[in-house]
């Protein structure tokens, strides 16, 4: 079951980021690039050929030498191009294997880390709005939909029933910190979706709650998913994104993680004896 895998990988994250839940976003932010600087590195010293990359460096350095030495003959230039580029297209083959290898586990961490660094919580006194998508059969107008909320949200309007896009909205208030159990009862079903309110720096926020398909809870894994049988195929709360602070710049978490990750690789190549 899918869930079962997305929970206990989720744990995992829970128990990585458990230091870092009180400081700034971006010491998680770096222990985990490391972590995967550090992973990318075993991954492509276990699965590339070492040897034939340190070779074909190699050669493509040799080349670049033979260019600045004969640049004034053109038939030798022509022929160190050409040999550049043949080294660079062996040395992309020998890089295939391990971006291929790496390409799986490393597309399920951007899906944990976007619960994590993708979104703010909502704010004592912000609004946001809650979502409901329904399957294409479903009429929202012959619907019934009641929302029920506990203490720390409001529920500031009545449904809003938007026929053409199969969906029914409503507005929410955060009144008080924690994470809040919102009750749907839709179509004779009684539904959850949780929300978070003004929690630490660094949390893990599930903005979209899905029905139980695979494709669906691999890229949702932070709610255990609806029964199949529910007329809804999702259930989001409009949180607003996060950002990354980086001397005045906003940056989006991906381009940090990747820049940070990237980084750390290439630092650590040298110690660990792995030719990139």
């Amino acid at each position: 079951m899918m869930w079962v895998f997305n929970s206990v990988f989720g744990r995992s994250f829970d128990l990585l980021f458990f230091p870092f839940r009180h400081l700034n976003a971006w010491f998680g932010m770096a222990f985990i690039s490391l972590l995967t600087g550090l992973l990318m590195l075993f991954v492509f010293r276990l699965t590339s050929n070492q040897e034939g990359i340190r070779k074909v460096k190699d050669k493509i350095k040799a080349h670049l030498l033979e260019l600045r030495l004969f640049k004034d003959n053109m038939g030798v230039t022509m022929k160190a191009q050409g040999q550049i580029l043949g080294a660079n297209l062996r040395y992309i083959a020998y890089s295939a294997k391990p971006m291929l290898v790496m390409m799986v586990p490393l597309v399920l961490i951007l899906i944990q880390l976007n619960l994590w660094f993708g979104y703010e919580p909502l704010r004592p006194g912000e609004s946001a709005i809650l979502k409901v998508k329904l399957e294409e059969s479903v009429k929202p107008m012959e619907l019934e939909a009641l929302l029920e909320a506990p203490p720390g949200i409001e529920v500031e309007t009545p449904p809003l029933r938007l026929e053409e896009q199969k969906e029914i909205d409503w507005r929410l208030r955060a009144r008080a910190e924690g994470v809040h159990e919102l009750a749907l009862k839709i179509g004779g079903y009684s539904l959850a979706k949780s929300v978070a309110v003004g929690r630490g720096s660094l949390d893990r926020i599930s903005p979209v709650k899905v029905k139980r398909r695979f494709f669906e809870e691999v890229l949702n894994p932070g709610e255990k998913p609806f029964p199949s049988q529910v007329p809804v195929k999702s259930v989001e709360v409009a949180y607003p994104p996060k950002r990354m602070i980086f001397l005045g710049l906003r940056l989006h978490w991906l381009i940090a993680y990747f820049a940070l990750s990237i980084l750390f690789g290439f630092a650590l190549k040298r110690p660990f004896k792995v030719e990139i």
